[in-house]
């Protein structure tokens, strides 16, 4: 039975795939909204599942249900 490999990436391709900064990242992450890893000393990953949780999270036309 193979297992799936995690998908992990880093700080700055976070931030593009969420057009933030590095520094937003940063942010979730310390906030408990990312899920990272470190993997070192200096080195943290950012797991995908999570920047996909973080923006179905979410959604922009959610404020049409609430104007009812």
């Amino acid at each position: 039975m193979a297992t799936k490999p995690r998908q992990l990436v880093t700080i700055r391709e976070a931030a593009a795939i969420l057009a933030v900064s590095t520094k937003t990242v940063r942010r979730y992450i310390a906030a408990g909204d990312l899920d990272a890893v470190r993997l070192g000393r200096r080195t943290i990953r950012v797991r995908v599942t999570s920047l996909d949780d973080l923006i179905d999270a979410h959604p922009v036309n959610t404020w049409r249900s609430r104007a009812s």
